[in-house]
């Protein structure tokens, strides 16, 4: 069994979470500066069975694809390139840095804390990861 992989893909830093073996837990894995980004992942797909890459999708509230999507779909293709045995699923991402930070606000950390964006990026890639995880078990797939 392998893990799913979530990325929650920005310009200068993405966030990265990751299951459990048995994808039971969704857990904040790190940030990475953006420009390291597939070195990291090729390192951590040396070391641990990766199942999938599920991969943000940043939507207008009208359904439609957000400006932020002209540099994320490159690295998506990149991405396939780079691993063509590994499946690249795509999850909508709308609203999970304000749910971010709302969580990291009600988990009590300082202020200093709260407004660390890397957290918040972490924090993103795993809401995305278990929104994934929940429409997948309800028989749904991107």
């Amino acid at each position: 069994m392998g893990r799913i992989v979530a990325i929650d893909y920005g310009q200068k830093r993405t966030g990265l979470a990751v299951t459990d073996e048995l994808k039971i837990i969704a857990t904040g894995l790190t940030t990475v500066k953006t420009a390291d980004l597939l070195d990291f992942l090729k390192d951590y797909v040396l070391k641990n069975t990766v199942e999938c890459f599920v991969v943000g999708e940043p939507k207008q509230m009208n359904n439609t694809a957000s400006e932020s999507a002209l540099f994320i779909e490159p690295f998506v293709e990149k991405l396939r390139s780079a691993f063509t045995t590994i499946p690249v699923h795509r999850m909508d991402e709308r609203f999970t840095s304000k749910m971010a930070t709302r969580t990291i606000r009600e988990a009590g950390l300082k202020k200093k804390d709260r407004q660390d964006k890397a957290l918040v990026d972490t924090v993103s890639a795993t809401i995305i990861l278990q929104s994934y995880m929940e429409m997948v078990s309800y028989g749904a797939r991107s």
